[in-house]
Parts: structure tokens; sequence; C-alpha cells
């Protein structure tokens, strides 16, 4: 189903830049996540919530008017019907479901604008995991809206005063907090960053999206040369490629 964990790199990125306490832990998320990630009961359980309670799969919607606009096919994914609002789902489900599998009591995390954050509660509280989530004190004002979300879920959320008061704050604090409390607590890291194994969890659990596009635009318009673009933290990202019919 999903790629091997042998390497801890893609290319020239990657790797394991952490301080030592922390290799138990990692060591024991690759070894759960290889024993896991194929396990037929754990993606039928994963499989299920991804249906029925995230609302997967999303549709793929032809944007019609904006493709006459355009002179082009213009298709939008729309992970924006996932429940909760984003993608960010997704991976939450995934990681939450990994760490009761793994026997963790506790889960934390980190967010900025709030939707990792507010993903990590409906997955601690579909799970009956209790989270906590470390957000820069300046973005709790700024995203208050989501801050109210995630403590209507039962979630914990930890204002960061120090230092810049942002999302790096509240990586360096979620991180100090995993250090002392590997034994219970797992870390759900919501991109594809972090030590190995945590980019190639969120990559796999993320890539439900593109199994599922390639499904749905093989149905629309058969095989065909496609050219795909994603916003990412306010930049645009394209590939091209052609899907065998």
């Amino acid at each position: 189903m999903k790629q091997q964990l042998k390497s801890t790199k893609f290319g020239k990125y990657g790797g394991q830049f952490v301080p030592e306490v922390l290799m138990p832990a990692l060591t024991e998320l690759t070894e759960q996540y290889e024993k896991y990630k194929d396990d037929p009961a754990f993606n039928e359980e994963l499989n299920y919530y991804l249906k029925d309670f995230a609302g997967r799969p999303t549709p793929l919607y032809h944007a019609k008017r904006l493709s006459k606009e355009y002179g082009v096919k213009i298709y939008l994914k729309r992970e924006d019907l996932v429940h909760g609002g984003a993608h960010k789902l997704n991976n939450t489900l995934g990681q939450a479901l990994l760490a009761r599998y793994m026997g963790k009591k506790r889960i934390i995390a980190e967010t900025g604008a709030g939707q990792h954050g507010t993903a990590c509660a409906m997955a601690g509280a579909t799970f009956g995991i209790k989270t906590e989530v470390y957000m820069g004190a300046k973005d709790t004002v700024r995203q208050r809206m989501n801050v109210y979300r995630m403590e209507l879920m039962g979630t914990k959320v930890i204002p960061v005063k120090g230092g810049s008061q942002t999302l790096k704050d509240a990586i360096n604090e979620a991180m100090r907090d995993w250090v002392a409390n590997v034994e219970t607590t797992h870390y759900l890291i919501g991109s594809v960053v972090g030590p190995h194994p945590f980019p190639t969890i969120v990559l796999d659990f993320q890539s439900v999206i593109g199994k599922a596009v390639r499904a749905q635009i093989m149905e629309k318009r058969g095989g065909s040369r496609i050219r795909l673009w994603r916003a990412r933290a306010g930049e645009a990202m394209q590939w091209e490629y052609s899907i065998p019919s």
C-alpha cells in the first residue's frame, strides 16, 4: 500500500536531527507505523472514518464558467468539503488512530492559523484521546474562532508567550513537551516536516487526495495529460504529468 520506511531521506532532504532523548520515540514510531500501515484491521477502521466521518471522497468539480474564461478545462478538488473545512483531517485521523493502536494516552500538536489544531481536536474527540495544542499567543487572538472550536471539542489550547508568540515558538514548546512525555504522548505533526518518519507518514495519509483525483479524472476525461496546481502558504505549486488511458 505504501512505501517502505527504510530510507530516512527524500534525496538530500530529511533525516533525524533531534535530541538523543527523542530517538527511542522515533524508533518506536517507525516500527509501529511499519507494523500497522498495511494492517487490514487498521486500514478498514481508518477508511471507515475517512468515508463516514470525514466525508471522503470529496468531489472533483468542473468549474465551467472559469474554464470558459481561460479556455481550458479547470477542475477543483473540493477538499474544503472535508468535515472541518480542510484537508488536515485526512492526516489527523490517521495519526490519531495510529496513536491509539500504539497505546498512547495523549496527543499534542502545534498550530498557527488553527486548521491543524482544529483537525487534531476533531480526531482526539473522535477517538477519546486527550488532546493539547500549542499556539502562539498572538495567533490565539488572530484566530480566536478556531481556538473556540478546539476548546468546544475538549482540547486544551496552550498560548505560547515566548519569542515572537507565533507558530515557530509553538513548535518549540510542543517539541519540549514531547521530550518530557514521550512514553505516553504522540506528537501529531501536520505537515511534511520534522524528523523521519513524520514526512513519510503525513505523505501517506494525505495520498488519499491524489488517489481520488486520479480515479475521478479518469472517470470524467479518461487518459490525458493534466496540469495540477495547489496552494501552499500563499504560493502556488504546479505539476504536469500524463494519466494513461
